[in-house]
């Protein structure tokens, strides 16, 4: 996972895997999701960041839980 933000335009995005993006959907107002063939996200895209997440991100928190054994 990569997250890049880009200041000069306010742009956010969250890389989730290094597939090849097949098609895009906006899913809310500033918010694109990429996805690969099969249907699967790929990545996120944040338009205008700072005014959607309240703020200027300046850094990011990674918490990963644990996976319950089934």
């Amino acid at each position: 996972m990569k997250i890049e933000y880009d200041g000069e335009v306010d742009i956010m995005y969250i890389e989730l895997t290094d597939s090849r993006i097949k098609e895009s959907d906006e899913i809310s107002e500033g918010v694109i999701v990429d996805y690969d063939s099969g249907g699967l996200p790929v990545g996120i895209e944040i338009l205008d960041a700072s005014k959607l997440l309240g703020a200027i991100p300046t850094n990011v928190e990674l918490a990963v839980a644990e996976r319950s054994k089934s």
